[in-house]
């Protein structure tokens, strides 16, 4: 199962982020977990300085902006 990890601390942005990737799952019908990962200490591990961020299963995809659910879903096929 593909992990889909929302790196973020819960601003607005990040929940749209999040929100983005349910939709994109949704659109896609994949069998996808969306994670939120709100520890700075964490989203430091990914080396993610600026959020939101998103990765896919650990390897980080987009920072400093929140992608349409297309475009996560383009990342996912």
């Amino acid at each position: 199962m593909t992990t889909i990890q929302v790196l973020g601390t819960g601003c607005p942005k990040c929940r749209k982020l999040a929100e983005n990737a349910q939709a994109a799952v949704k659109a896609a019908g994949l069998a996808c977990e969306v994670v939120k990962v709100t520890n700075l200490n964490e989203i430091m591990k990914f080396g993610v300085m600026l959020t939101p961020a998103l990765a896919i299963d650990g390897q980080v995809k987009v920072v400093g902006r929140v992608p349409t659910p297309d475009e996560i879903r383009k990342m996912l096929t």
